[in-house]
């Protein structure tokens, strides 16, 4: 179970340290304030317990910076010279970026692994790699990503194409891919993630089976293959081969970006009954969202006995991405999703009464 994650200097964070539930943890800003490089962060460095890569390597895989330096936050300081030299152009110091995440083990006791760039190197290496990495690797973290964009109807060729060719994509889009293809576990489907399988079925009127390298969702018709189904039906789809093969478990962690994209709001209610189960078999979860719809349904059905986090990301007055944590819907703040609803009926109140008196 992952704890916390800090950061120094470390993209768009200059300093900001986040405290995990172990249950979901719901991230929530405007852009441009880190939700999904939070996500990125804390799945490159589960992911290598399974990979055996490098964390360095990773990181390096999933952000895909043109040079490292290109992760750390530069600060900028003006440098007076003496009375005879002009006063030069804010130049670039010296910088540091870092990030660390920690982890709760086996035996009770807290670790933590991380990466630390400097600006003058060029590429990620081992040297970079800070924390306890042997304990680190020891206990496997099963972890998945789902990114904002679907993978799964350009399995066939993006699979081949990564195989053979180097292409400049993020790593959590192979990731998923061969996430989706893993087959079953030996041992039996137990009867909550039964039931799970069987909700997801309902709604999409079938079920996922793969053949060769395409996807296709399975009913009384027949086979429909991906490209010909809904985007939103496809999300649903991945999210239940990831139920049925056991990738989302007792003990996993799931990163979910935008799990809003594409599905209509009416979907939101299943996908938030789905996340709930999952949180309480024993996965942990972090999301990312800009989707009023999704909050509303998890403060509809949340009940106490589940644990969960809401992160609100914001622009404190110095500039600094700052922010506030706090376990009820009604609590959190800022709440840019609330705000920009709440502004946009405003407007259509004054709207209608303008309507009217003309």
């Amino acid at each position: 179970m992952l704890t916390k994650i800090k950061f120094e200097n470390f993209t768009a964070f200059q300093r900001l340290e986040i405290p995990f539930s172990s249950g979901i943890n719901v991230f929530i800003g405007e852009n441009g304030t880190g939700k999904t490089h939070i996500l990125k962060a804390a799945y490159s460095t589960c992911v290598i317990t399974k990979n055996h890569g490098s964390l360095a390597e990773s990181v390096n895989e999933n952000f895909l910076p043109l040079q490292t330096e290109h992760l750390i936050k530069q600060n900028l300081q003006k440098q007076q010279t003496n009375h005879k030299s002009p006063l030069r152009m804010e130049s670039l110091i010296k910088q540091k970026g870092e990030y660390k995440v920690f982890r709760k083990i086996q035996d009770g006791s807290e670790i933590y692994l991380g990466v630390q760039f400097f600006n003058n190197e060029t590429v990620p290496t081992k040297k970079c790699v800070k924390g306890n990495s042997k304990k680190w690797l020891e206990e496997k973290i099963e972890s998945v990503y789902i990114p904002v964009k679907d993978m799964l109807a350009h399995a066939p060729g993006f699979r081949s194409l990564v195989t053979e060719r180097k292409v400049h994509f993020e790593k959590i889009y192979i990731d998923i891919i061969d996430k989706a293809f893993l087959p079953m576990l030996k041992i039996p489907i137990d009867k909550q993630r039964r039931l799970l399988l069987e909700k997801l079925q309902k709604v999409m009127g079938g079920e996922i089976e793969t053949k060769g390298e395409n996807f296709f969702l399975r009913n009384k018709h027949g086979n429909l293959e991906f490209t010909l189904l809904a985007e939103g039906f496809r999300k649903l789809g991945l999210l239940w081969l990831l139920i049925q093969n056991g990738t989302l478990k007792k003990g996993s962690i799931l990163f979910w970006d935008e799990p809003e994209a594409n599905l209509n709001p009416k979907m939101m209610e299943i996908i938030t009954h789905i996340l709930l189960e999952l949180q309480q078999l024993g996965v942990q979860i972090f999301i990312a969202t800009h989707d009023y719809a999704l909050l509303e349904e998890f403060d509809l059905q949340l009940k106490p006995e589940n644990q969960i986090l809401f992160h609100s990301l914001f622009h404190s007055e110095s500039g600094e991405i700052k922010v506030a944590s706090t376990k009820k819907y009604e609590d959190i703040s800022p709440n840019a999703i609330d705000e920009a609803f709440g502004s946009m009926i405003d407007r259509d109140i004054q709207k209608h009464w303008k309507g009217k008196k003309q």
